[in-house]
């Protein structure tokens, strides 16, 4: 049988970092189910031909890890859409206020964000991973603003999971750089005081993501033993990969 394959980056003029996440080798020789989880940058633009597109996939759920004020700021997925919203906050210390010292790798820097996120942000990522596990919920998009970190943690979190590979992981994450540059211009253009002066918080070095999984595993044992820390089951653990992984 032909295994299914499809375009993992999906070319929105809208919204620019919007990515299928399957099609990754995972548990026993089973890979990670194409059209099914997708993640992204903000998804308050998809309107018009965008918004065709968008529901030509399918989506069921819609994740938002944004903060309230973000969410009130740019807005949210169109309700004409009518999937069922979700905006499952990942709580974390500012990073305005977080020097980056040349003296700290910039990977180190980005992982240490990432294991805040982590340890701060645990009931919005244990939510996140809840509907993510649930097949009635799929096809789900979750998204923040840029798709890049704390999209990238959730992510990161749900392939390890589903016994993706820390390389495809990062590889994955990585995929990031390139759609970060129309994005970069684009929000320079809208919104300049979210990118000036913040130019190193725009990128994403495979590295960092490979440190932070590190982290993770020194900190609490293993990826699995840190989803039950914050909350979750053996249940939505069968569940995620069950509907996530294709059959043998």
């Amino acid at each position: 049988m032909v295994a299914e394959s499809y375009s993992r980056s999906l070319p929105f003029t809208k919204a620019y970092n919007f990515r299928d996440v399957g099609g990754y080798a995972g548990l026993d020789g089973r890979r990670v189910r194409w059209r099914r989880l997708f993640r992204a940058d903000s998804l308050h633009r998809m309107r018009e031909a965008d918004g065709q597109a968008f529901a030509a996939l399918g989506i069921r759920t819609v994740i938002d890890l944004r903060r309230e004020f973000e969410v009130e700021k740019f807005g949210r997925v169109p309700e004409e859409h009518g999937v069922d919203y979700r905006n499952l906050v990942i709580r974390h210390v500012e990073w305005d206020g977080i020097e980056h010292s040349a003296d700290v790798p910039h990977e180190r820097w980005l992982a240490d964000r990432y294991l805040n996120f982590a340890e701060d942000g645990r009931e919005g990522i244990a939510g996140s991973l809840r509907v993510i596990a649930n097949a009635e919920a799929a096809p789900v998009v979750v998204h923040c603003m840029a798709g890049k970190d704390r999209t990238g943690t959730v992510c990161a979190l749900t392939l390890s999971l589903l016994g993706v590979s820390d390389e495809d992981i990062a590889a994955d994450y990585a995929l990031t750089t390139e759609a970060m540059r129309p994005l970069t211009e684009y929000l320079l253009r809208a919104s300049p005081e979210t990118v000036k002066g913040n130019e190193h918080m725009f990128d994403s070095p495979a590295e960092a993501m490979l440190l932070f999984l590190d982290d993770l595993r020194a900190l609490h044992g293993s990826v699995e033993s840190y989803i039950r820390e914050i909350g979750l089951t053996d249940d939505d653990l069968h569940s995620l990969r069950s509907h996530l992984l294709t059959d043998n």
